[in-house]
């Protein structure tokens, strides 16, 4: 019988716990990005979560807002409800489902693909998006909090 030493056992499972919790991290971490047209350089996270919310649905030239997100059901939509949104993705479609009801908003365009979410972002005159990073994307990114990575 193979005698195992349990604090070493107990040490190694923590070191590969933090290890791969610091990868999956790394995946979640987010940028914005913006058509040409409307959304300004820079931004507070606080301006960035009430344009996501619908609180603020026109830019300061007057055009209008179209929200792009991925699907809360990809890992990118769940890491953009939690972070932004304070949400579950069930939560968040909740938060979506309801505003457009009450009449208060657009609905957001929803993707399952990072590159369509890219494209409608780049074509749509005023569109703001979220994308997780890495990404070759030479779309316009909005600095966040002085950051382009959040």
């Amino acid at each position: 019988m193979i005698k195992i030493n349990k604090k070493y056992f107990f040490t190694t499972s923590i070191i590969i716990f933090l290890f791969f919790g610091k990868i999956s991290e790394a995946q979640n971490n987010l940028i914005v990005i913006s058509n040409l047209k409307g959304a300004p350089d820079e931004m507070k996270m606080t301006d960035l979560v009430s344009i996501m919310k619908a609180q603020k649905q026109r830019w300061t030239d007057g055009t209008k807002i179209s929200v792009a997100l991925m699907k809360s059901s990809t890992p990118a939509g769940q890491s953009i409800s939690k972070k932004v949104y304070g949400m579950s993705g069930d939560e968040m479609n909740k938060f979506w489902l309801a505003l457009v009801f009450q009449g208060k908003a657009s609905a957001p365009v929803f993707f399952t693909s990072k590159s369509d979410l890219e494209e409608y972002v780049t074509l749509t005159s005023g569109a703001i998006g979220i994308i997780e990073v890495p990404s070759e994307s030479k779309l316009r990114t909005v600095i966040i909090d002085g950051k382009k990575i959040f």
